[in-house]
């Protein structure tokens, strides 16, 4: 009895002695996998940096390097983005032109173990041209593009002396450049008369940076413009539509140039507008640009801004538009016309959109 109480007491250590060596290698097994991940590094190298162009060459595109003790994968935020991988290299295209500052966050991942960082990195991306009209050919304006605004309108809201006509008289493409004339003529009842050129229904976009380069008509009474009108116009009507005047210029006041936006509650002596004095408005060309985005639109004459709205989802400046290029004469913010005034001409070089 003794000897078999002895071989029960010998059969227990054994199974608890076995036990207890199955049960450490698992904890240990389990420890490894729970080991949260260290030294989390991350590098960022923006293709095409020099000493010269630090923040790359304008393709937007950087290559990451991430690594971290005891990591199995990653996820990335980027852009907005989130990438999860298991590899330590990543590689991205941002598409925002101009040189803009990015923060990138890292998570490296052990199971449900994780730690994070950050890093930052400025980039420059290079605007790229994706729409332009440089009237290249000689004789009306191309009508795959091109429509017009025709008649006295009543004075088109703002009482304007002219009638606008498509006549080659008053519009023309000629050596690279459109020409919208203003004559002092007596024609259906009106003693004036120009063109007023448009896209309506043919071409429209929504964000980007768009630039004529032009020179403007001279003569007291005159009224140059580059402007745009939302796509639906036609169901909602003005203001409601938005309205963007990239550029106008009165020849009572030589040189003043105006950056104006039309809305619900905010048009006609709009309070979103601003001037900037140039040299040589009617005697040279110049480049007259809007960059306009979901947040902001920016007006510049060569290069140089002159004025900044904040943009939101509270304007209607969130959908397509039109393009409208015209010449009128005299009226609300024209003014008083020379008398001695007979022609003068609108000269458009091009007109180019950026994304």
């Amino acid at each position: 009895m003794k000897n078999f109480a002895k071989r029960i007491i010998s059969l227990t250590l054994v199974l608890l002695y076995t036990l207890q060596s199955c049960s450490s290698s698992g904890d240990s097994t389990d420890d490894a996998a729970l080991l949260t991940p260290s030294n989390l590094s991350i590098s960022a190298t923006v293709v095409g940096a020099t000493t010269a162009n630090p923040n790359g060459d304008g393709s937007g595109i950087v290559n990451f390097k991430i690594s971290a003790n005891n990591a199995t994968s990653y996820k990335i935020l980027v852009d907005g983005k989130t990438v999860e991988q298991t590899t330590t290299d990543y590689s991205h295209t941002f598409t925002t032109s101009g040189t803009n500052t990015y923060v990138i966050y890292v998570s490296a991942y052990n199971g449900t173990n994780f730690i994070s960082s950050s890093t930052t990195v400025a980039v420059t991306v290079a605007s790229k041209l994706v729409w332009s009209e440089e009237f290249n050919v000689d004789g009306a304006p191309n009508s795959a593009i091109w429509g017009y605004d025709l008649g006295d309108g009543n004075g088109w809201g703002n009482n304007e002396s002219q009638y606008y006509t498509s006549r080659p008289e008053n519009i023309i493409v000629q050596n690279g450049v459109l020409k919208i004339k203003t004559i002092k003529e007596s024609y259906m009842g009106s003693s004036y008369t120009s063109a007023r050129l448009k896209s309506q229904g043919k071409f429209s976009f929504k964000y980007g940076k768009i630039e004529f380069r032009a020179k403007l008509p001279e003569g007291k009474g005159t009224w140059p413009a580059l402007w745009m009108l939302g796509d639906n116009i036609g169901t909602v009507g003005w203001p409601a539509c938005g309205e963007i005047d990239v550029m106008e210029h009165v020849g009572n006041s030589l040189n003043k140039i105006h950056g104006s936006l039309h809305s619900p509650g905010r048009f006609g002596n709009t309070p979103d507008t601003a001037t900037t004095l140039i040299e040589n408005a009617t005697t040279e060309f110049h480049i007259y640009s809007a960059d306009w985005t979901a947040n902001y639109i920016k007006f510049y004459v060569d290069n140089k801004l002159f004025y900044t709205f904040t943009n939101s989802s509270s304007f209607p400046f969130n959908q397509n538009f039109f393009l409208i290029l015209n010449t009128a004469i005299g009226g609300n913010f024209g003014g008083a016309i020379d008398p001695n005034f007979t022609s003068s001409t609108f000269e458009i070089d091009y007109i180019r959109i950026f994304n």
